[in-house]
């Protein structure tokens, strides 16, 4: 009789308020099936998503927004209280990531592509990357008030697709492999739906509900990769000294 895999921490970090359901909820969905423990976070809090509400007003409803999704999943939810289109690379950043990677400890992380349409979400790539590094040295040091102790290891990292998989020069942006999201693919609309402000706010840009019809137009065509419906596509960092066996697909395989 094979040993059931043990559960595994999984933190999923991305930039904004539903960049999560967008990139990888269906993957996380099916993790959570599995029995590994997720955890979701957004850098910011969405401040700057609204044309008729202050930075202030619109960050909370979007905080709670986040929150309503991460439990459908049944996930924790943090926010890292950055600010929209102010995520810089800087060490006083690097340490706030840090200090978050020590605290949740993750055996996987998943997060925003090194290449996309936005700096916060090249900044949040870089940032999360360094932190893996960064947190299981122990002269590293965060300078928080309570901090957390160095972490063990560092944790198998995987980047999510950029928007429409493609670089600054509209090239495809090459994939390791695709998880089929079939199976969870309406649980990953149910969570976007929540992001109610945000989508008024698309609807409003664009004046049809892309919002929904983009994320399952993106999803049909990654499925059609693998012969699936929906799909959702993934990279790995394997460069020194981060772990090489793809775990994640085993991991959902069972």
């Amino acid at each position: 009789m094979s040993t059931p895999e043990k559960p595994r921490r999984i933190l999923a970090i991305h930039a904004h308020p539903d960049d999560i359901e967008f990139q990888c909820a269906g993957t996380l969905a099916l993790l959570k099936e599995k029995g590994h423990q997720i955890t979701y976070v957004t850098m910011s809090p969405g401040d700057g998503g609204s044309a008729e509400m202050g930075p202030e007003e619109i960050a909370a409803v979007r905080r709670q927004e986040a929150k309503t999704a991460a439990d459908l999943l049944g996930a924790d939810f943090y926010c890292l209280e950055f600010r929209d289109l102010s995520i810089c690379h800087d060490n006083p950043s690097r340490q706030r990531v840090t200090e978050l990677l020590r605290r949740v400890k993750p055996d996987i992380v998943i997060t925003a592509p090194p290449i996309d349409y936005m700096s916060d979400h090249e900044m949040t790539s870089r940032l999360v990357r360094d932190a893996c590094f960064n947190a299981s040295v122990p002269n590293y040091r965060t300078h928080q008030w309570d901090p957390a102790p160095p972490s063990e290891k560092v944790p198998y990292l995987y980047y999510v697709d950029p928007i429409e998989g493609i670089d600054w020069f509209g090239n495809p942006v090459e994939t390791d492999f695709v998880v089929d999201i079939t199976k969870t693919f309406d649980l990953k609309l149910k969570m976007l739906a929540c992001h109610e402000s945000q989508r008024n706010w698309l609807r409003k840009q664009h004046g049809i509900d892309e919002y929904l019809d983009g994320c399952k137009r993106w999803a049909a065509k990654r499925g059609e990769e693998i012969n699936a419906e929906y799909g959702e596509a993934f990279r790995q960092h394997v460069g020194h000294p981060y772990p090489h066996e793809n775990i994640l697909p085993e991991l959902i395989a069972g």
